[in-house]
This record gives structure tokens, C-alpha cells and sequence, in this order.
């Protein structure tokens, strides 16, 4: 079996969270309906779990991080450096930033970081994986 990742986030807006998500290529999870959430799908091992400010705080007492803060960086690996800045436009146009970080421009990675409405960074990344198979780091 094949282990899963899903990332739990607070929401202030779970509309919005909602579109911006599906805009930028996830998927929503149509047997999960449960008030105050929602269940997005990036792939079959990677989704997110998006909860209203009020779910979230009936789940824990820890504050929820201020929007300007940086709690964690979220990464995202894309096919080609089109998807990459393909993914960085569709963040800005449903309500997140995009280039919120200096765009990574190397031959063999380039990525570009967005936030989404409520400010968690995400990163949209392209490897060439040949060049990173011969390099030592």
C-alpha cells in the first residue's frame, strides 16, 4: 500500500479556498462532505484537507498562523517548466500571489512560489532529473 499524504490547512474562506484550489489543478473529493471542509485532491497520494477557521479550532487549541507568516513551504513537482509557470498564473488569478519568493532558475530546477488566499506557500518545482542523478551534492 502505497503511503499518502494529506495537508490540513485553515481556511478563512472555504468558497474561496475551494476555487483556488480547483484552479490551480486539484480535484474535490465529492464523497467527503462534511460542514466546514473540504477533502482536495492533488493525486492519488498528495491531498489537502481544507478547514474553516471554526473546524480548525475545534481540532486543536495551537493558533492558527498569522496569513504573513511562514509556517511551512509546500512544494509541488510539475513535468515542465510550462506547468510550473502554468500552475504560478492560475494561483494569482483565484486569489492567491504569485512569485511571493525569487523565481529558482537553474539548468537543471526551476520553480516558482505562490501563496494561496490565506497566505500558505506553495511551491510549483521542475527537476530535470538526469542532471540531478549526475551531480553530488
Amino acid at each position: 500500500m502505497n503511503k499518502t499524504i494529506m495537508i490540513s490547512l485553515p481556511v478563512a474562506d472555504l468558497k474561496l479556498s475551494k476555487a483556488f484550489y480547483t484552479g490551480i489543478g486539484f480535484t474535490e473529493n465529492p464523497d467527503f462532505q462534511y460542514e466546514g471542509s473540504a477533502h482536495m485532491i492533488c493525486s492519488e497520494t498528495i491531498s489537502v484537507m481544507l478547514l474553516t477557521h471554526a473546524k480548525w479550532q475545534a481540532l486543536t487549541v495551537r493558533p492558527i498562523a498569522p496569513k504573513a507568516s511562514s509556517e511551512v513551504g509546500l512544494n509541488i513537482s510539475c513535468s515542465s517548466r510550462e506547468e510550473v509557470d502554468a500552475m504560478n498564473s492560475a494561483a494569482a488569478k483565484y486569489g492567491g500571489i504569485s512569485d511571493v519568493n525569487p523565481v529558482d532558475d537553474f539548468p537543471f530546477m526551476y520553480g516558482r512560489d505562490f501563496t494561496d488566499p490565506d497566505g500558505h506557500v506553495w511551491g510549483a518545482k521542475w527537476f530535470d532529473k538526469s542532471v540531478l542523478t549526475s551531480r553530488i551534492w
